[in-house]
């Protein structure tokens, strides 16, 4: 078969061919910039996943020191109402505690004179040593063990060797 190509018929083949060319160039242009858009997406994404790994790792520390934090605070607020209930124990008329002191200088308290005999040794009292509660001036004794109960109507409690006031002339 013989084709005859006439001059117009070859500008339009020359037309198509410029158009594609252009067409693949553009094509080729949007090829580049999508993966040019695709490599920094990669590179954010894998940014992204170094964060991630970073916040986990930070987040996992966080929740451990968060479940610390609130096992001390459990610890604490059971602590806080023992020691409450046995303020308010301590707080009825008439109990005492009690509070060793050396050289007048208070070292613990104690709720029972056993407490104070079991605990002495910790602060170098012989565990066998036997003695009373304080007789003498405070300042006086190496080791004393002084008694104060609780008074309602001062809302506080009274050494046992405090001196009471005596109302001279009638007033207090």
């Amino acid at each position: 078969m013989i084709r005859i190509v006439t001059r117009k018929r070859l500008a339009l083949l020359e037309a198509d061919t410029h158009a594609a060319t252009e067409r693949a160039r553009q094509a080729d242009d949007a090829r580049g910039r999508l993966e040019a858009e695709l490599a920094g997406a990669i590179d954010r994404e894998e940014g992204a996943e170094a964060t991630t790994d970073e916040l986990g790792a930070l987040l996992a520390h966080a929740v451990k020191q968060a479940g610390a934090a609130e096992q001390e605070i459990l610890l604490h607020e059971i602590e806080l109402r023992r020691v409450r209930r046995e303020l308010a124990e301590a707080r009825e008329a008439g109990r005492s505690v009690f509070v060793l002191l050396h050289y007048g200088t208070p070292r613990m308290i104690y709720r029972s004179v056993q407490d104070a005999y079991a605990d002495t040794a910790t602060h170098g009292v012989p565990a066998d040593r036997s003695w009373v509660p304080g007789s003498r001036f405070w300042f006086d004794a190496e080791w004393c063990l002084a008694a104060f109960t609780y008074d309602a109507g001062a809302r506080g409690f009274r050494g046992a060797l405090t001196p009471t006031a005596v109302g001279v002339g009638g007033a207090a």
